[in-house]
């Protein structure tokens, strides 16, 4: 009879303990009283990241003393999902290393992060759980903690400005063709010989060239002369004004069809400029004494004497340099008028051969489409080897998003101590979600507006305004959209993009006028149709679509 009364209470105490298990684990996978707060919520996109503080707060009596339970945060978005770090916390009898929650409550802080992809724009914020107990494990129900994404600051990007360098095509070209006579020291009489040199038969030949040349209008003719920086100052002056005459009359004598009646006349005297250029260029042996001369002086005649007292070098430049210097100039200025843009795609289609660096780099500059302009500045980068076109090359890539080629175009760059260069590479490093090397670029170029989209993108609005105030660019409206300043926000933005428009409807959505978010939203996306597509994902307008 004992035994039996003793089966019977160790079966009921058997089924007390199982039935009080079993409250634990009910009570537990019930939570009615636990409560899950997400800040912020909705997420918001940050740095490229999500980020978000997780705040669970339990009540006394929940958190069983032997229970351990593993938290994962999982981001559901169209397409897949994006799992956090587990988090694993133990009641106060497990011996464990988890984080302890007391049979009294408490309260739990986890932060974590995800990285953004474009299809989390649409996504949602889960805990999952499960609960181990006495070595067997439950799971707990799915709490939805935050719903949707709010991805408006990633439109700074659209804003961050590369802009391509000039490709240097004039509509019109000034342009000169000269030719000279020389003369003998301290004369200027022009030798017979001089109306037949090859500097004049050159400069007769360009002045055929160019009369038959429609597309080329001739001007005047400056007759400019010069005497070599020896002998004084008046003499010299002097010696040059009687060369000018003479090279006048030589002038009317060549017959080059040009009104020689409305030549300029212009005498220089001592020609300390030529001097200097010509002593740069020679291989006069302690050419840089005499250059540090003519910096030190300014006086003519004393930067004469102090050359003629070295007397080794001062032969030398009587018999290297002074008599270039002893002449007489005849330049012609002529204007040519450039190819039209027409003319220019014409000819191209019979190829480059023709074209020289700034027409190439120019057609590219007017081409709509992506490879055809790309593949212009590669040809410009392998006909001249022109950085212009590997710098705009690389703006092309940067625009059609491959940040990989791109960036290959930049390193190759020989000048990378440019302003335009560090502000390219900074775009890239954005591309790559570099914000904090693409921040160093940036300040490095000087691109306030490029900072302020970096500002923008990192949450930090009033820095943001800071940089791009006194600009016209849409990402000062952005910042004031993310500051709560929609008024300020439609005032600012003047753009009449697709993305101005998008903006002003955010603004309006967030003030809810909605007539102004339709108005808007079918300006945006009758410029760029893909906004449309966005938009249906956008957090924004969840009220209005």
């Amino acid at each position: 009879m004992k035994r039996i009364i003793s089966l019977s209470l160790i079966a009921a105490v058997c089924l007390a303990a199982t039935s009080c298990s079993e409250s634990i684990i009910k009570k537990m996978q019930m939570a009615e009283n636990v409560v899950t707060e997400c800040n912020p919520s909705p997420l918001q996109v940050k740095n490229g990241q999500i980020p978000a503080k997780v705040t669970v707060t339990c009540p006394k009596g929940y958190f069983a003393p032997k229970a351990i339970v593993e938290i994962t945060p999982v981001l559901v978005y169209e397409g897949g999902e994006a799992k956090g770090p587990v988090f694993t916390y133990q009641g106060e009898k497990v011996k464990d290393n988890f984080k302890v929650v007391p049979q009294e409550g408490g309260i739990i802080v986890e932060r974590l992060s995800f990285t953004y992809i474009p299809q989390m724009a649409k996504s949602t914020l889960e805990l999952r759980g499960v609960l181990t107990f006495n070595g067997k494990k439950y799971d707990l129900p799915v709490r939805k903690i935050a719903e949707g994404c709010v991805t408006t600051s990633l439109n700074a990007i659209v804003g961050v400005t590369c802009d391509y360098k000039a490709d240097g095509y004039k509509a019109v070209i000034e342009q000169s063709t000269e030719g000279q006579i020389m003369y003998t020291v301290n004369s200027s009489v022009v030798r017979k010989s001089e109306l037949t040199s090859d500097s004049i038969k050159k400069m007769q030949e360009d002045i055929e060239d160019l009369k038959n040349n429609e597309r080329v209008t001739i001007g005047g003719t400056e007759i400019i002369s010069y005497a070599s920086p020896e002998g004084g100052e008046k003499f010299n002056a002097k010696l040059s004004d009687r060369r000018a005459a003479t090279a006048e009359q030589a002038w009317k004598k060549l017959n080059t069809g040009i009104d020689s009646e409305d030549a300029q006349i212009k005498s220089v005297g001592q020609d300390w400029d030529g001097f200097k250029e010509a002593v740069t260029k020679s291989d006069i042996q302690d050419k840089d004494l005499i250059l540090r001369v003519l910096s030190m002086y300014s006086d003519p005649a004393v930067r004469e004497s102090e050359i003629r007292n070295i007397s080794q070098i001062f032969t030398e430049l009587k018999k290297e340099v002074l008599p270039e210097l002893r002449r007489a100039r005849f330049v012609t200025k002529s204007t040519f008028k450039n190819f039209t843009d027409e003319e220019l795609g014409q000819m191209s289609k019979k190829g480059l051969e023709g074209l020289d660096e700034p027409a190439i780099l120019h057609l590219a500059a007017i081409a709509e489409d992506t490879d055809v302009k790309a593949a212009l500045y590669e040809a410009a980068v392998d006909k001249f080897g022109s950085e212009t076109a590997l710098y705009n090359l690389a703006c092309t890539y940067i625009k059609d998003g491959d940040a990989d080629k791109a960036k290959e175009c930049l390193d190759n760059l020989e000048n990378k101590n440019d302003k335009d260069v560090e502000n390219a590479y900074g775009v890239v490093k954005i591309m790559k979600g570099d914000y904090a090397g693409a921040a160093e670029n940036f300040k490095k170029a000087g691109t306030k507006e490029n900072l302020g989209a970096l500002d923008i993108i990192a949450g930090n609005y009033d820095s943001a305004i800071k940089n791009l105030e006194g600009t016209e660019s849409d990402n000062l409206g952005l910042a004031y959209i993310l500051a709560g300043e929609y008024n300020k926000a439609l005032s600012s933005i003047k753009g009449t993009s697709a993305n101005s428009d998008y903006l002003r409807a955010v603004a309006s959505a967030r003030i809810g006028d909605t007539s102004n978010v339709k108005k808007y939203l079918d300006s945006a996306c009758a410029k760029d149709p893909s906004l449309k597509a966005k938009a249906a994902k956008d957090i924004e307008f969840v009220k209005y679509l």
